[in-house]
């Protein structure tokens, strides 16, 4: 089952607000009830015990801080550099399968960047979309480290070589580099899924990782 730690977290936090609300409710009419103290926050009004996400501590918040914590899927730093390097990474395998055509000998290797052109120049529109209307870079290349903090990219040298194979050569090289290139897409895209908060993104990612998963195990029974 993919990740879907941000909703999670947000049903978590909107589940607390629904229990804090009882409580509260519990506590009008039964003073010395025996119930459980939620405890108090910094303004001394009843607090919620909101989890964390894994690896983190849980916090306590009030009520409405609460609910607007659980309902903001606004985007953060790791959703926008996300989406400003998947770009980039997926325009690269955009110029590995362009090569394919001309220089490949086997049939299903022309099928698998046929395939990969076709599903990953789409992705890159909705992606620059996404830019558009939450605020991010227009240019994917406006992210700090350049293309080198990018797992799975293929180095300049490696694409020289690309270009100059033919045949059986191209058709192996291609794999081992396309499968490389994959599998950076998925790290990227788990990261993110533990580092985001945009529901969108979370989205793109998950389907990143289906996808590219999938190619994996395709491409790795060719090769």
């Amino acid at each position: 089952m993919l990740h879907r730690r941000t909703r999670l977290h947000a049903a978590s936090l909107a589940f607390a607000v629904t229990a804090a609300a009882v409580m509260l409710a519990l506590t009008g009419c039964e003073p010395d009830g025996g119930r459980q103290d939620t405890g108090k926050g910094k303004d001394g009004k009843p607090a919620v015990i909101a989890p964390g996400r894994p690896g983190e501590a849980a916090e306590t918040l009030s009520a409405q801080e609460a609910a607007k914590a659980g309902d903001d899927d606004s985007p953060n730093a790791a959703d926008r550099a996300y989406v400003a390097m998947m770009i980039e990474h997926h325009r690269q395998a955009l110029v590995m399968t362009d090569l394919a055509p001309d220089r490949a000998r086997s049939a299903k290797v022309r099928r698998i960047a046929e395939r990969i052109a076709a599903a990953q120049g789409p992705e890159i529109d909705a992606m620059r979309g996404w830019q558009q209307t939450s605020g991010g870079a227009t240019e994917s290349g406006h992210h700090h480290g350049g293309t080198a903090d990018m797992p799975g990219m293929a180095t300049p040298k490696q694409l020289d070589a690309l270009r100059d194979a033919k045949g059986a050569g191209f058709d192996t090289l291609f794999l081992k580099l396309m499968i490389a290139h994959h599998r950076g897409a998925v790290t990227m895209a788990t990261d993110v899924l533990g580092r985001g908060n945009n529901v969108r993104v979370e989205e793109m990612a998950n389907e990143v990782i289906a996808q590219q998963s999938s190619e994996i195990r395709r491409m790795q029974r060719v090769a």
